[in-house]
């Protein structure tokens, strides 16, 4: 059983999120009960699971999502709602590292883009992606480097990013905390768990099968839970920061943490005046959008143990005091913590740690953009084309220093992903 699955609560429900207010949301799918066959068995109904189980059906695989809570319980349905583009590495630091295998890789993460927007378009519109995501920085030196390496992205891989002064950028979000920015318009942001339902209905109507309030507990010759089990040729585990103990080489490469988002009340003068989602560049980001009816949407403040802080809301409170300081005592209408999971690198994991056994995962703040190729590309691998499978997982990915128990500690004091990323950048 994994801790990280029941330590906060909201068992077999969706926690009370913004996102969900309003949303028409599916039946419970009965939990599986007994033996059961199918081509494909996915653990997790997130954005990656729900993909595969979409792009596997349309391919004609049969189909059978096992999820432990609800669909979209997860990461997937409570997370920032930013759609960014490429990987948590800048685009010149892969390629130092990797070569030509980093221009191919940074044209996948554009149909990472492109496929989550089709994805929203044709199945999720209540999700209501909006265009722009703005990099703030903190400092005139980051804001220099930014513009060199957004003038060096324009000039070799036709990007249409846009440098924007200190000026420009409050005039734009009403903040004076940033320096200036880098704007990609390329880029947007939505409701996630809009997103991932709407996923769910489409994988439904392709002829998968869910069920929900159904925990795996064992990877074997079987799939098996508490009161059945699937035996199935290919099994992906899409589990991200709630599961990965379920395989050796994932628990040693995916370290769940926590973040924490706040929503507030509507806001009698919203201070975006040309609303796009913002990113800035503290290493624990800061991230935030303005909704249609002007509220924000802020994100901020992360911890490495399981259980959620007591005041998610104060948490939040004092990330959002330094961007926007007259809105340190606004209202709250929702607060929430969710678990995502990182890796050593930042960069996400995809591999076949076993013979048919996929996993996909560590998408360390980047999920929401690649999650549903990482899970399209899985489903491409078991039908026999590993092209995209390989190059993504030729990503750097070690275990982690001391294992998963050590690298969580220190993680903790800061050390591990910050020095073992700039390690691999040099």
């Amino acid at each position: 059983m994994s801790s990280w699955l029941h330590a906060n609560g909201d068992r077999g429900r969706w926690p009370e999120t913004w996102y969900g207010a309003g949303l028409e949301v599916p039946a419970p799918f009965p939990p599986l009960a007994g033996e059961r066959q199918a081509d494909l068995c996915i653990i997790g109904a997130g954005i990656t699971g729900l993909s595969a189980a979409l792009h596997a059906a349309e391919a004609g695989l049969s189909v059978i999502v096992l999820e432990a809570q609800r669909v979209g319980w997860g990461a997937s349905g409570r997370n920032g709602g930013q759609i960014g583009s490429g990987f948590n590495w800048d685009q010149q630091a892969l390629e130092r590292r990797l070569g030509k295998d980093a221009r191919a890789l940074w044209n996948l993460s554009e149909d990472a883009k492109r496929l989550t927007k089709r994805l929203i378009t044709d199945h999720a519109p209540a999700a209501d992606y909006r265009a722009g995501v703005l990099s703030a920085c903190l400092s005139d030196a980051e804001l220099d480097a930014a513009g060199a390496k957004a003038g060096w992205m324009n000039d070799t891989h036709g990007t249409t990013l846009t440098v924007l002064d200190r000026a420009q950028v409050r005039a734009r979000i009403g903040s004076q905390a940033y320096a200036g920015g880098v704007l990609d318009m390329s880029a947007g942001y939505c409701n996630p768990l809009a997103y991932v339902l709407g996923l769910a209905r489409a994988a439904v109507r392709a002829g998968v099968t869910i069920h929900e309030g159904t925990e795996v507990h064992r990877i074997s010759d079987v799939v098996a839970t508490a009161r059945g089990r699937v035996r199935a040729r290919f099994v992906l585990q899409a589990t991200n920061g709630y599961a990965a103990h379920l395989t050796r080489k994932t628990a040693a490469r995916v370290l769940p943490i926590n973040n924490y988002i706040a929503v507030t009340e509507p806001l009698a003068t919203p201070p975006m005046a040309e609303p796009v989602a913002v990113a800035d560049s503290r290493f624990v980001v800061n991230y935030f959008w303005q909704t249609a009816d002007g509220r924000l949407v802020y994100g901020g403040g992360e911890s490495y143990g399981k259980r959620f802080p007591g005041d998610i809301a104060g948490r939040v409170r004092a990330n959002l005091s330094r961007v926007y300081p007259e809105l340190s005592d606004v209202r709250f209408d929702h607060a929430w913590g969710g678990t995502l999971a990182v890796t050593a690198t930042r960069l996400p994991y995809l591999a076949e740690v076993a013979p048919g056994v996929f996993s996909a995962g560590g998408y360390s703040g980047h999920g929401l953009a690649l999650s549903a190729l990482f899970g399209k590309v899985a489903v491409e691998a078991m039908r026999g084309d590993r092209a995209r499978f390989d190059l993504l997982g030729r990503l750097p990915v070690p275990a982690l220093p001391g294992g998963r128990w050590l690298g969580g500690l220190a993680a903790q004091a800061g050390m591990v992903f910050g020095a073992m990323r700039d390690r691999l950048n040099a």
